[in-house]
């Protein structure tokens, strides 16, 4: 089989037929894939959020991983962040360096990309390829009403903290490949899934407008994350451990000799693309009916204090001495 030029793969594998103006003028993309710019048409009355992620091979996932897994991955991290700022997704510009240009890697890994894409309403309008180690660079620019963004400094005492879906098995499934824990394959299977195929809540931040006063993404871990929100809101927090959403395998590891593993996976593993937010507690009830509604599982899991700090209470209301750290790229 001949070697793909640069221009050969990007045109059988990311450019979609109907980046056209005609066809794509009513999503705001006047000009997409094939010049040197895309030009694009944002909605009168909106912001523009942006943001960027880099995925490395060998650092955030496995060189075996299966490709069309990494497509939906490299574009899932960049929604979560649109969905922290309750935005809308629209354009996404992906940048790609390659060790070869292996058309079944690259049709699975488009595969999976697109899929999401489609399912979000985001067209992808330009980017770059090269050869090199793998390394994934996605830009994501979305679109949020003038004044209704979520941000992360408008926590107050007396907020209730929420996190949706659960955490830890991203992180678990980490602990299980790298030996420092065993899982059953049915387990496993559910924590690779979670590790490799994030669900972005891009809904649920849409809908947390007006609602929530603050809110981050949970990429880094529960404890780092939400530590963001209290310094960027000038707040301290008090979080029930049992209250924290969990699977039954993790809750399985606290329960065993790895509980120290499982407690840093939940508390500080990363990689669950949940949301974790604030808002008034009298926005309770009208959480609780969105969750509902969008058959998401919503946790309250404790209160902002004005004390500065996180404190993690267990069980027995007794605060845990120490919190784990989280993730951090350049940490030694």
């Amino acid at each position: 089989m001949a070697a793909l030029t640069e221009f050969e793969l990007i045109d059988r594998f990311f450019r979609r037929r109907a980046d056209t103006s005609a066809a794509h003028g009513a999503r705001g993309v006047v000009l997409g894939i094939g010049d040197d710019a895309a030009l694009l048409a944002p909605t009168p009355g909106s912001q523009l959020a942006a943001s960027v992620d880099m995925l490395v091979a060998g650092r955030h996932f496995f060189a075996d991983v299966d490709p069309e897994a990494l497509g939906h991955k490299t574009l899932a991290v960049n929604l979560s962040d649109m969905a922290a700022m309750g935005a809308t997704p629209r354009w996404a510009l992906l940048a790609g360096a390659l060790p070869d240009a292996d058309p079944r890697w690259l049709d699975g890994f488009a595969r999976g990309f697109f899929a999401l894409a489609a399912a979000h309403g985001v067209d992808l309008v330009g980017g770059d390829t090269t050869r090199g180690p793998l390394n994934l660079c996605l830009t994501i620019l979305g679109e949020v009403p003038v004044g209704k963004a979520l941000l992360r400094g408008g926590a107050s005492a007396g907020d209730s903290i929420w996190v949706s879906g659960a955490l830890g098995d991203a992180s678990l499934a980490l602990a299980h490949r790298a030996g420092r824990l065993v899982l059953s394959d049915d387990e496993d299977a559910a924590c690779q899934n979670a590790l490799l195929r994030p669900a972005p809540r891009v809904a649920l931040g849409i809908r947390l407008r007006g609602l929530a006063s603050a809110a981050i993404d949970v990429s880094d871990g529960l404890v780092g994350d939400l530590g963001h929100i209290l310094k960027s809101s000038k707040v301290g927090a008090m979080i029930e451990l049992a209250a924290i959403p969990r699977s039954k395998a993790l809750d399985r590891q606290l329960a065993s000799p790895a509980h120290d593993i499982a407690l840093e996976c939940l508390l500080a593993g990363g990689d669950d693309y949940e949301l974790c937010f604030t808002a008034a507690p009298s926005h309770d009830q009208r959480i609780a009916a969105i969750a509902a509604e969008l058959r998401l599982p919503l946790h309250r899991i404790g209160i902002i204090v004005d004390t500065p700090g996180l404190t993690v209470r267990d069980s027995s209301g007794i605060p845990l001495a120490r919190l784990p750290h989280a993730y951090d790229h350049f940490a030694k």
